[in-house]
């Protein structure tokens, strides 16, 4: 049986005056206040999202 991935996601900004669908994408990430923290698997629509809001974000790799 193999480990899945994951990894751990902390919001550390505010999305006021951010592009459309930004917060929208925080929620899909399990996020939506600052230093609020999310860990999900390591998937590639997940590594997508993270991605797209990668300057309101910090991420920590962790093998599961």
């Amino acid at each position: 049986m193999t480990a899945k991935k994951t990894v751990t996601v902390v919001q550390k900004a505010g999305v006021g005056g951010q592009k459309p669908g930004m917060h929208e994408t925080l929620i899909g990430l399990g996020l939506g206040r600052i230093r609020q923290k999310s860990t999900l698997e390591d998937t590639p629509s997940v590594r997508g999202m993270i991605t797209r809001v990668r300057h309101l974000v910090n991420v920590e790799e962790q093998k599961g």
